[in-house]
């Protein structure tokens, strides 16, 4: 092996032959993890300072390694930094040209550290920033949906169990549903952001070392709130990644749900609803068509991101203690969940509840209702048939009987192919003696959203109490 592969790699002094090509492209992952770049030189500067504060490196050593890191960060973000797969990995692609630039200094910033411990501190850097970008996303996604709701308090629309029309809800009503379910998602990030931000920086190859390192002043200086206490748990542990791809698929699958609703609604057997053009496509050969695309990739990309989830899970599943290459193959995954993500949530918002000018402040685009079309779908199925139930039972019917009286008059609807609220009321007294003339109240549409005036009922002051309140939480 002449001296120059040997320099290409960090533990080649003990081989005897160069590594193929082939495995050199195999194994290599500086095409996927040069993306760690500005973790891995946080990382590093931050080991740096520590070892100079410890006295196991000098402080003209620390100089020259600051004055070098800084030339590698300019020549990554002008684009200048030449990407060698040789040297596999970010870390040894930058170590490498550091120590170009600074001689024997750049070769002492790895004492007290392995890749081991590097990596897993930079992918966890590296994630607790986009979890944070992540956190606005579905900030901003609940503030669109509580935006569309507040124009829609009282916009009648029908409620579905098994897809049949079940009861009238409001749409705002509706939409906040989503509010919950993200919100909820927004609460599990920010707790497993807590099991992130923990610093691995310290365990090494797996026991630890042998130099007087200073962790936690390593942790307190990139803003992590612990260090792992395992060293062994701390270079194998990709728990997080995982905890992290499963909040992911969480959240794709509440997007996923109101994916699907949107394509349901555009749809011309709904009509609710409408998507600015912007957000639709055409059809190759047929004119008419506007296609809702990207509700149905976000819809599709759902099943992507829970693949990554179960990929993480079986990387880990049969892995020794302590790290092994398998753990290579977590960074793709990952990767491409937090871009699906964050993108998912960025479209949706807009599409949902329009884009702001920055300049102007003004909003233009966002779901587009259609009134009337949601009421006179809410009119097809006898939605207020449980409101004359529950009519039956304030004047004192038992509800078992109340249901089987409701169940004759809606089969005389069908029969007479009209709404309950619109037969006779004689027809009505039909069936009970104790139906009165106040009863056509309870089977309007808005007589049984006002109605349901509970703590999460479809009532329009409990959705405007509930938007109110999701308002002062978003801020």
């Amino acid at each position: 092996m002449s001296q120059l592969d040997k320099k290409s790699q960090a533990w080649s002094a003990l081989f005897s032959e160069p590594m193929s090509e082939l495995v050199k492209r195999y194994t290599a992952s500086v095409f996927f993890d040069k993306r760690l770049w500005q973790a891995d030189i946080e990382g590093s500067l931050a080991h740096a300072a520590m070892l100079a504060r410890q006295g196991i490196i000098g402080a003209q050593d620390l100089a020259d390694i600051e004055r070098g890191m800084a030339q590698v960060r300019a020549e990554i973000e002008n684009g200048e930094f030449v990407w060698k797969p040789e040297l596999e990995d970010v870390h040894l692609n930058i170590e490498a040209r550091l120590t170009q630039l600074v001689g024997d200094a750049g070769k002492r910033l790895h004492t007290g550290r392995s890749r081991n411990d590097q990596v897993a501190t930079d992918v966890r850097l590296w994630l607790r920033g986009e979890i944070d970008q992540i956190a606005l996303g579905l900030a901003d996604m609940q503030r669109a949906l509580v935006s569309v709701a507040a124009h829609h308090t009282e916009t009648v629309m029908p409620g579905f169990t098994h897809m049949q029309v079940a009861q009238p809800v409001s749409f705002a009503h509706h939409l906040l549903a989503y509010v919950e379910m993200f919100a909820r998602d927004a609460e599990r990030l920010a707790d497993l952001r807590k099991r992130v931000n923990r610093l691995p920086l310290g365990a090494a190859a797996l026991a630890g070392t042998s130099y007087p390192l200073d962790r936690e002043s390593v942790a307190a200086a990139l803003g992590f709130d612990s260090v792992c206490q395992n060293s062994l748990d701390a270079v194998s542990d990709r728990d997080f990644a995982i905890e992290f791809s499963a909040f992911a698929a969480l959240v794709m699958i509440h997007v996923s749900r109101l994916a699907e609703e949107i394509v349901l609604w555009m749809s011309q057997n709904f009509g609710f609803i409408d998507l600015s053009d912007r957000y639709c496509t055409g059809s190759s050969i047929m004119p008419q068509k506007r296609n809702p695309d990207v509700a149905e990739l976000a819809r599709g990309k759902s099943g992507r991101v829970v693949g990554h989830l179960m990929a993480l899970i079986m990387l880990m599943k049969g892995q020794p203690l302590t790290y092994n290459k398998d753990n290579q193959e977590d960074k793709e995954p990952l990767f491409d969940t937090v871009d699906t993500v964050k993108d998912t949530l960025r479209i949706m918002a807009e599409m949902i509840g329009g884009e702001v000018d920055a300049a102007t402040g003004a909003r233009s685009g966002g779901l587009q209702v259609k009134a009337e079309a949601m009421q006179r779908a809410a009119l097809r199925g006898y939605a207020t048939a449980t409101d004359l139930a529950d009519y039956l039972v304030k004047k004192g019917v038992p509800f078992r009987d109340a249901h089987e009286v409701v169940a004759h008059a809606v089969k005389e609807g069908l029969r007479q192919q009209r709404d309950l609220a619109d037969l006779p009321l004689a027809t009505l007294q039909g069936f009970h003696a104790a139906i009165g003339d106040d009863v056509f109240e309870c089977l309007s549409l808005t007589g049984s959203l006002n109605a349901r005036n509970v703590i999460g009922g479809t009532a329009p002051n409990q959705a405007r109490a509930q938007i109110e309140r999701h308002r002062a939480r978003l801020g």
